[in-house]
């Protein structure tokens, strides 16, 4: 291959040239677990390698942890992440992270191994059409019939995964095709900025923000995924419009920030007369797009802003609506409030900042809580104070993880990873990975549950084995503890929701060449993370916790 800049000619085999499309796509990393049938992606990787065009090949333990990297790296970097899967089972395995992509309009590619060609109908090892089976959890899915569809073919995909909506792209390619040559340019990446918003769609919601006396801002996922982080403050802080984030949009109001009122959700939810969505799905996590109306009131008004048209709300009664380049709606509504009277919202701010203030002392006893077995908020007090502001966390766990949710405040944009909508366990290893390759100098710190650790603690050994340090934080229960409780609560009793009691996980870690311990005492859960923190090697805080402290919650998700 003669080289991978935009526009120049290549050829080689269609590894090699799979290869030159992702690196022009901004790709630095491959996740995959080795197979044969995709041999050429790793000899592209190395030959990249060799003429000073970087591919780090980063192998695997489970196929899922590959696929949940990728998905973990397209969100924390906005480039896609890109996974290597062999035919058959290794493309079956990562169907769960793309589904999870999907649904949180993550950037990622995943290039399939498939079997030959020549023998297809034949029986050949692996032998299945993944198409069918990953079409509905995609934004592209073909398979790339020749070595001279390669180059098209990538770059198609790379361009449908980076494009709002974003999201998952998938293509495979025959066994024999892959070790066949082709020549052709390198196509050119695009930006992928969305549309020009509608004027008039902005100037109808600047006047529903003009005549509001209780409005609400709620940054969701795409803010950041869109780059519109920077407009998104601005916005809040010149207007001094009372905000509330979700997904990776926690962070775009920086945690203590006056105007967050995040912990003053549900007054402020309840109370608004308007209610301003931005870049996150009207989904069970915000009410169906229905809020207010309790004791009689009137639900507020809603506006529902997205990144594409598509993912602007079907099923809520909105107020308004608009799509397109996050930036630009920002912007816009910005200038087209600031040419009328300014709105004075301060005595409806300062009502939510009273109930943040008691939220917060509130919670503060929980913090300190000197329970026996310790309370899963204790944890938090011990770890928030220990992060540093571009600290990177990680939630894979239901009830434990959703203290996290409560008690982290993100002080910087684009460093909360949760699985999003689609609610995958699972994901944790994989998002840890990516997260100490994409940001080599920061804290990572993966929040597990007990449950969620069954699923990829053995990908450890792919964080040792690659020299990637992470500080891994268990919320012990012994149990299924989204599942427990609500159990009870329906019959009674519960079944099928416990785990083996107090296990040594951490003794797990040890044995794959981590570090970790058990701890017990709350007193002693801080000092536990200072020697995690200072270890620099993966490193398991195993807390045993009540199981019957479970987290206070609204809704199950249906």
């Amino acid at each position: 291959m003669t080289s991978i800049t935009q526009g120049a000619a290549a050829e080689g085999h269609a590894g090699e040239l799979a290869v030159a499309v992702a690196r022009a796509h901004g790709v630095e990393t491959m996740f995959t677990l080795s197979g044969a049938h995709v041999f050429p992606m790793y000899d592209g990787a190395v030959k990249a390698s060799e003429q000073d065009r970087p591919m780090r090949l980063l192998d695997v333990r489970h196929e899922q942890t590959a696929a949940f990297a990728a998905e973990a790296t397209g969100k924390l970097t906005r480039v896609p992440g890109l996974a290597v899967l062999t035919a058959g089972p290794g493309v079956t395995n990562g169907v769960s992270a793309l589904a999870q992509a999907r649904f949180a309009g993550s950037p990622m590619v995943v290039v399939g191994g498939r079997a030959p060609a020549n023998r297809w109908g034949s029986g050949s090892l692996q032998e299945i059409d993944h198409v069918p089976l990953v079409a509905p959890v995609t934004k592209l899915a073909r398979t790339l019939p020749t070595a001279g569809d390669v180059l098209g073919g990538m770059h198609e995909a790379f361009t449908a995964a980076r494009s709002s909506h974003r999201g998952p792209a998938f293509v495979d390619v025959p066994m024999d095709e892959f070790f066949g040559s082709a020549s052709g340019e390198v196509p050119a990446a695009g930006e992928g900025r969305g549309a020009e918003p509608d004027s008039d769609a902005i100037e109808r919601i600047a006047g529903l923000l003009a005549r509001a006396s209780r409005p609400v801002l709620i940054l969701g996922t795409d803010v950041w995924a869109d780059r519109a982080e920077e407009a998104a403050h601005r916005f809040v802080v010149t207007l001094r419009v009372p905000a509330i984030t979700n997904g990776m949009g926690r962070g775009v109001v920086p945690g203590g920030d006056p105007l967050l009122v995040t912990k003053a959700r549900g007054a402020a939810l309840n109370g608004a007369d308007l209610v301003v969505v931005v870049g996150t799905p009207l989904d069970f996590r915000l009410g169906y797009g229905i809020f207010g109306g309790k004791d009689g009131g009137s639900t507020a008004q809603v506006v529902h802003i997205a990144d594409a048209e598509d993912q602007v709300s079907r099923h809520a009664q909105l107020a308004d609506s608009v799509a397109g380049d996050l930036t630009a709606v920002f912007d816009g509504l910005l200038a087209a409030v600031e040419r009328g009277p300014k709105p004075d919202w301060s005595g409806w701010l300062s009502s939510l900042q009273d109930t943040v203030a008691a939220a917060s002392a509130r919670d503060a006893e929980l913090l300190g809580a000197e329970a026996d077995p310790v309370h899963p908020a204790r944890i938090y007090g011990e770890l928030v104070p220990r992060l540093a502001s571009d600290a990177v966390v990680i939630g894979d766990g239901g009830d434990f993880v959703s203290f996290a949710g409560k008690y982290v405040e993100p002080r910087q944009p684009g460093c909360w990873l949760d699985p999003g909508p689609y609610g995958c366990l699972g994901a944790g290893l994989g998002a840890a990975i990516a997260a100490r390759i994409a940001r080599p100098s920061s804290q990572v710190v993966l929040l597990l549950g007990d449950g969620a650790a069954g699923f990829s603690l053995m990908d450890v050994d792919t964080l040792v084995r690659h020299n990637l340090p992470v500080v891994m934080v268990m919320g012990n229960n012994s149990a299924w503890g989204l599942e427990k409780g609500p159990m009870q609560m329906l019959y009674g009793y519960d079944v099928v929701a416990d785990l083996a009691p107090r296990t040594a996980y951490d003794q797990v870690v040890k044995a794959l060449g981590g570090a970790g311990e058990t701890v017990t005492d709350p007193r002693q859960i801080g000092a536990a993370l200072d020697r995690a923190f200072a270890s620099g090697v993966p490193y398991l805080v195993n807390v045993i916790t009540d199981v019957d402290a479970a987290y206070p919650r609204n809704t199950f998700g249906i």
